[in-house]
């Protein structure tokens, strides 16, 4: 590997400017990660009349999908790296093609049938999750090569969470309500799906400068000699990441539970509100009070992580989102308005849960950079973005299989159905029980993360 040339990352505090470009990259990943999840599958149900169990289906095949394909981008954004000097050119290709994609996964209008309606719109949410994996993938990677700085990562990374839950609160709000502007719900859901694509699309069009910060930050000195070129060298490259890195094995396998955790809740928002609370429209006081505390709790986390360390603070929003999620099979005897308290105190530990990692991640591969060598960060972020993608997809899936098993019913739109009380105790299970216990697990493998502040520092 050629190190003589290659300048100390700056360890200094990152500028305002490039702070905004980074965070702004949120509004794509927020879009991406809340409005399919939230309704994608509500979508296909209540509006297509896919039946429960195919729906879960067809949004799990997308991320399987996504897991296959990034380790691939990963290997192909350091190659990129190594040959420019930056990460720029995969990000905006996403940025380009992903408001299309994402448009026309909800502009298959019910007329289509079940069949043909699933089949168009599996196929848009494939091309959806690629553009998105082409950004994302490479984003992820450059707060590692942003800067040294322990504390440094956290504010870079916590700056980016607000802008995150913003993103969320704009969408996840914002999303179905756009879905009821339309004058029919097929207007509904395609002026839903334009807007939304676009908004996420310009987003990440408007991050992807970052990348030209970190290449002169850290300089075209700071690359492997060699990089993998055949599928079979880039997925052995990325399951060597894993063999050598015990620090992120553990951190991974945590954030991996932990969006299979939050994957859930998400899922099983927009049910909880129909069927639990007995409102369509009460979904945007779910989300609102699900996310809507971030805001003001990520900088407070932020502050836990410097007098503490990231990785006790990291554990006590684990136990936080644990025990309210845990709060919430009360429900299913006793449902009522009091369940948006539980869902804010998750909403205070959601803002740890995805700050503290993404902090986490870069000291992980600063860590593996000391030992093994520089230029491979995003190998390892196509590792953890492929991780994080299970996890999430498997939220879905696990809501849809519980749907199936307690005899949920599916309907096409405009029709009216009720459910029975084995289908709403199902949801409820799904939305309290399942993503405590998944939590419950997640802090069992965190306490296998051993890097501390002068392990970083050092």
């Amino acid at each position: 590997m050629s190190t003589a040339a290659r300048p100390e990352r700056a360890s200094v505090r990152l500028s305002a400017r490039t702070i905004t470009l980074y965070a702004v990259g949120s509004l794509g990943t927020g879009g991406y990660a809340t409005l399919p999840g939230l309704v994608l599958t509500y979508f296909l149900t209540d509006n297509l009349g896919v039946a429960a169990l195919a729906a879960g289906l067809i949004v799990t095949a997308a991320k399987i999908w996504d897991v296959v394909i990034d380790p691939l981008i990963g290997a192909a954004s350091d190659r990129q790296y190594r040959r420019t000097g930056s990460r720029r050119g995969l990000m905006v290709l996403g940025a380009l093609t992903l408001p299309v994609f994402f448009a026309l996964t909800f502009a298959v209008p019910p007329s289509w049938g079940p069949v043909a309606g699933a089949i168009c719109v599996l196929l848009a949410f494939l091309g959806t999750a690629t553009s998105f994996s082409l950004f994302q993938v490479p984003y992820v990677a450059l707060p590692a090569e942003l800067t040294s700085g322990y504390d440094e990562r956290t504010r870079l990374l916590g700056w980016r969470v607000v802008v995150l839950t913003a993103a969320i609160l704009l969408f996840g709000a914002g999303g179905p309500e756009l879905r009821r502007a339309g004058s029919d719900p097929v207007l509904g859901y395609l002026l839903m799906g334009v807007v939304a694509g676009l908004t996420i699309g310009i987003g990440m069009l408007i991050a992807s400068r970052t990348a030209d910060v970190a290449a002169r930050v850290t300089g075209a000195g700071e690359l492997a000699e060699t990089a993998p070129t055949s599928v079979r060298e880039q997925y052995s490259a990325a399951l060597d990441t894993l063999r050598r890195s015990q620090p992120f094995r553990a951190l991974l396998g945590t954030f991996l539970l932990q969006a299979l955790a939050t994957g859930t809740m998400l899922a099983g928002a927009q049910y909880v509100a129909t069927w639990v609370l007995r409102s369509e429209d009460a979904v945007t006081l779910v989300f609102l009070a699900l996310v809507g505390p971030a805001l003001v709790a990520t900088p407070v986390w932020t502050a836990v992580s410097r007098r503490i360390g990231k990785e006790r603070a990291f554990a006590i929003a684990s136990a936080v989102f644990l025990t309210a999620a845990a709060s919430l099979i009360v429900a299913a005897w006793a449902p009522g308005a009091w369940m948006y308290g539980s869902i804010a105190l998750a909403g205070v530990a959601y803002a740890g849960l995805q700050s503290l990692p993404m902090a986490m991640l870069p000291d992980v591969i600063s860590h593996d950079e000391r030992r093994s060598g520089a230029g491979r960060a995003g190998t390892f972020t196509g590792v953890w973005t492929a991780g994080e993608t299970i996890g999430f997809a498997l939220g879905a899936t696990a809501v849809s299989l519980t749907l199936a098993a307690t005899g949920y019913v599916s309907t096409v739109a405009g029709a009216i159905s009720e459910q029975p009380d084995a289908a709403v105790a199902g949801i409820v299970w799904s939305f309290s029980i399942l993503p405590a216990v998944l939590m419950g697990a997640s802090l069992l493998v965190l306490r296998r993360y051993r890097l501390r502040r002068h392990d970083i520092e050092s």
